[in-house]
């Protein structure tokens, strides 16, 4: 199983074990709002709250050094959805860095090839 499918999986389930062995202690995640940067602990403490939900998610490209996926992004605050990009770095087989792009979407989307 590829790092983004074990991540996807460990953050939706909140498996806190899961995302330990996926995520980098080093790890820096630059989400695209709000200019913050968040830590692996932020990570782990905001996995598997419902916070967010995705849907549809695809990853368009992985290698040993990068990754880059694709998904519908849902929050439970009820604010619009987002059809979210993320650029994944690796480091000793684990994501060391993140960053996301989003295009808020009506909840009337379709999806193509679904």
């Amino acid at each position: 199983m590829s790092i983004l499918e074990q991540y996807e999986i460990a953050f939706q389930s909140g498996d806190k074990d899961a995302l330990n062995n996926v995520i980098h202690d080093d790890c820096k995640f630059h989400p695209h709002v709000g200019g913050m940067v968040m830590s692996k602990s932020d990570i782990m403490a905001f996995a598997g709250t419902g916070a967010v939900r995705t849907e549809s998610h695809r990853i368009l490209f992985e290698n040993d050094e990068v990754g880059v996926a694709h998904s519908i992004a849902h929050f439970a605050n009820g604010s619009t959805s987002e059809a979210v990009l993320a650029f994944y770095r690796f480091k000793d087989g684990q994501i060391i860095h993140v960053e996301t792009g989003a295009t808020p979407i009506s909840d009337d989307y379709t999806v193509i090839g679904q």
